[in-house]
């Protein structure tokens, strides 16, 4: 089956990231640095540049910002639903979506709408797997929160990407943090494009995570080639590197 073929049963993804210069970091102390304020300004500026309905993030980065935490204490009921996807018609007709991969079902969330500052509201769709407690998809209903499964025990990023276009119309969407994110949609070969904007900034942190991350429970697999696409210079000395596959 050819790339093309297989971008039609699913949304085209781009992975949008901002890194640090030399050490090729995703998070850290180097957010702070002023040197990074141009880069970081040019980051948020380009996401409007793919033009995607939908952004993809991992649990570790929904708990950063995203998500109010974990979910505790849910409340047993009589009336507990079926492992089958959920859409909510009113979260179906907004024109953006966060799609909240959460294989095991521990995020909290107040609604089904996420708002951050500067960008448009959007309508939480949560990545699951078989292993989610019933009480938890309650929860999420409780919400008006829609939610897919994607696997037994591991998300299947193909699966998700395909329901993401059947259920919700999703044909661009962006893949936005973390590492092992990045990676699980990498090595199934779903990403179309690589976008990085590049501060003048080193880090040298050992802990911080990298754009790419295999974590220990993933397959091995051998190194991905990317093809450079356009090359650009941004204000302070910032750069904007976009590769395909």
């Amino acid at each position: 089956m050819s790339e093309e073929t297989k971008v039609k049963n699913r949304p085209f993804v781009v992975c949008h990231m901002l890194l640090t210069s030399l050490d090729g970091k995703i998070d850290g102390a180097f957010f702070g640095a002023p040197e990074t304020a141009p880069a970081l300004k040019a980051y948020g500026d380009l996401r409007k540049f793919y033009q995607c309905q939908a952004v993809l993030y991992g649990t570790i980065t929904m708990l950063g910002g995203f998500a109010e935490g974990k979910v505790a204490g849910l409340p047993e009921t009589d009336n507990l639903p079926e492992r089958e996807d959920y859409v909510n018609p009113d979260g179906r007709a907004v024109e953006n979506f966060i799609v909240s991969m959460d294989p095991e079902g521990i995020l909290k969330f107040s609604s089904h709408i996420l708002e951050k500052k500067g960008r448009p509201a959007a309508h939480v769709i949560e990545a699951l797997t078989k292993k989610v407690p019933p009480e938890y998809l309650s929860y999420l209903r409780g919400l008006g929160i829609s939610y897919v499964f994607a696997g037994q025990k591991r998300l299947d990023c193909r699966i998700l990407l395909e329901k993401l276009s059947a259920q919700f119309g999703i044909t661009r969407l962006m893949a936005a943090g973390g590492g092992v994110t990045n990676w699980s949609l990498l090595q199934e070969g779903l990403i179309d494009e690589l976008s990085l904007v590049i501060a003048p900034v080193a880090d040298g942190s050992t802990s911080a995570v990298s754009c790419f991350e295999r974590a220990d429970f993933m397959p091995q697999h051998g190194p991905e080639a990317f093809h450079l696409k356009d090359i650009e210079r941004l204000e302070g000395d910032a750069l904007w590197i976009r590769y395909e596959r």
